[in-house]
């Protein structure tokens, strides 16, 4: 796991949101899309609200995200204390 990354890239093929069961109690939206910037392209999770704030072709810069893997695979999210900033809707 890799904290306090800052990326900025487009987001491609935003998938449908499911509704997953929290370890501390109760539910939320989850859905995977992906981030595309000139190196690659990296599997981004988007949680609750911030699902509303990306479409497919939005430019967006995530501050202060991290990196985990879940079965084998990475992926990037914004976490507790990052922050999506919509460069392009």
């Amino acid at each position: 796991m890799r904290n306090k990354i800052d990326i900025e890239g487009t987001v491609e093929r935003v998938g449908e949101p499911r509704t997953v069961n929290l370890k501390v109690g109760g539910t939320t939206e989850v859905c995977d899309a992906f981030l595309v910037d000139e190196a690659g392209e990296i599997k981004l999770a988007l949680w609750g609200e911030d699902i509303k704030k990306v479409k497919n072709g939005s430019k967006i810069l995530i501050k202060n995200g991290y990196t985990n893997t879940f079965k084998g695979e990475v992926s990037l999210g914004k976490g507790k204390y990052g922050e999506i900033v919509v460069k392009e809707y």
